[in-house]
């Protein structure tokens, strides 16, 4: 590093910018081919309806975060149009197209996407209410002030990429700590690799491991998100310290935060999270460059400067948060969502509960032949695999596994299940398979299971006991 310039993290800047543009992609992608059944006109929840009830007033409009949609009236044709301008975009910038031009082109392309992706999360309700969105909207953010490939990255932009690590791995280890007692006697993970909320297709051997690996694995995770995130910022002292061992410490810090969030990835489906965690890793690995490179010119100091120190305002609830006793998780402190507290899973839950939906064709149905609707991402049929989604974001999904957390079903299900009566074709693409190949069933009913992960040995993947009716046969009249 040398004073404005972080000589040493050209390679961490190529990582970061086509990294986070890549997750944007994702993100938009998935936008693009869910919004609508969830959200869009004839949504579960219907967006143009919170947009109508923040309308009514300014002190409404205000609680809302920033969005285009609350300056041009929303329609899906609109969504759609945004999100495809979002994925050119982002593809432009994994590619590498606006880096090529000077400071200010990936600048604004990145908060292009910013503000487009701000704009479907701010009216995404319950469906858009997950950590990695506000994590994603921050990275990219940042990454708008990296500069080009003709000049080093700003160290303070660097710098901050650094913060937004530790924020993220040492508050998640924080609210750990403080919450459920099998994180501090270590079962945690005895339970987890089961009852997450999607699980991937090695989680059932994952479980299947002994009890001693499971704690194992609490205390390496203990040290990655409490001990490790604090050398991050070694690099820093590159500038007081001469030698290669500021960067070297950096490095193998970042190592051991992509290292556990590749054994994440590959036991678990948690969207683009532990993916873009590991794209953030990379800005602590430098990789000493060339003598000689073209300064930062003058006005893109100021600007980044000027970043820096918006930052240092921002950060303080943040950095308060960190050691507060009642930590908050995955919360934000201003409307544009920037400098935020992050953390996942304070407590494990202990037992697997899947809501099953099903239909039937039957006049009545006291008498009639129920069949299940098949999920993409959640546990359903006893004998299927699970599936590797991520960083693809299966929404529906998830808020089905929330949905047993709650003391009573949302309104968003009733919605679902109305839709399902209707054989609507949005909404029936959210699912694996239409088991009634686009007919109206008579009735629909959800019921409740216990799932656990067969044995060795078994020929299926899942053993199930059924719970309780969560809510009797419903049909259209």
């Amino acid at each position: 590093m040398d004073g404005f310039a972080a000589v040493d993290f050209a390679f961490a800047r190529e990582v970061l910018q086509r990294g986070i543009a890549a997750l944007y992609l994702v993100a938009f992608v998935s936008t693009l081919n869910q919004f609508r059944p969830l959200l869009g006109e004839r949504g579960l929840l219907p967006a143009p309806r919170l947009l109508e009830w923040a309308d009514s007033s300014a002190s409404r409009k205000r609680m809302l975060h920033p969005t285009l949609f609350t300056r041009i009236r929303y329609s899906d044709r609109r969504l759609a149009a945004l999100c495809w301008a979002g994925t050119v975009i982002s593809a432009s910038v994994v590619v590498g197209l606006p880096q090529l031009g000077p400071p200010w082109v990936p600048m604004l392309a990145f908060l292009a996407l910013w503000v487009g992706y701000m704009s479907v999360t701010s009216i995404g309700q319950t469906f858009y209410s997950f950590g990695w969105e506000m994590l994603l909207l921050e990275a990219g953010f940042l990454a708008a002030f990296l500069g080009s490939v003709h000049e080093p990255p700003p160290t303070v932009v660097i710098v901050l990429f650094w913060w937004l690590v530790f924020r993220l791995e040492f508050g998640a280890g924080m609210i750990k700590i403080r919450g459920g007692r099998e994180w501090r006697d270590l079962t945690a993970l005895t339970y987890h690799h089961e009852t997450q909320p999607m699980p991937g297709p090695l989680s059932r051997q994952a479980h299947l491991l002994p009890r001693w690996f499971h704690k194992g694995e609490v205390l390496g995770n203990h040290f990655a998100q409490l001990v490790v995130p604090f050398f991050l910022f070694a690099p820093i002292l590159a500038l007081v310290v001469p030698g290669p061992l500021p960067l070297l410490i950096g490095a193998v810090a970042a190592a051991i935060v992509i290292a556990t969030q590749l054994w994440l990835v590959a036991t678990g489906n948690f969207a683009w999270l532990n993916w873009a965690t590991i794209v953030l890793a990379f800005s602590a690995i430098g990789i000493p460059g060339p003598a000689r490179q073209e300064p930062i010119p003058l006005y893109w100091i100021v600007v980044t400067s000027a970043v820096g120190i918006l930052y240092v305002v921002l950060s303080w609830p943040a950095l308060r948060n960190l050691f507060a006793r009642r930590q908050l998780m995955n919360a934000s402190f201003n409307r544009y969502q920037l400098a935020n507290a992050y953390g996942a899973f304070g407590t494990v839950t202990k037992e697997r509960i899947e809501i099953v939906v099903e239909g039937t064709l039957a006049e009545e149905p006291g008498d009639a032949d129920w069949v299940e609707y098949g999920f993409k991402g959640k546990p359903g049929a006893l004998k299927r695999m699970p599936r590797q989604f991520a960083p693809y974001h299966l929404r529906l999904d998830w808020l089905m596994w929330f949905l047993p957390l709650g003391r009573s079903l949302d309104d968003w299900f009733t919605a679902f299940l109305v839709r399902l009566l209707e054989a609507d074709p949005p909404t029936l693409r959210l699912l694996a398979a239409d088991p009634f190949d686009g007919e109206r069933p008579r009735w629909v009913r959800a019921v409740s299971y216990r799932y656990r992960f067969a044995p060795r040995g078994a020929d299926t993947v899942w053993v199930r006991d059924r719970h309780r009716e969560v809510m009797g046969a419903v049909s259209l009249r």
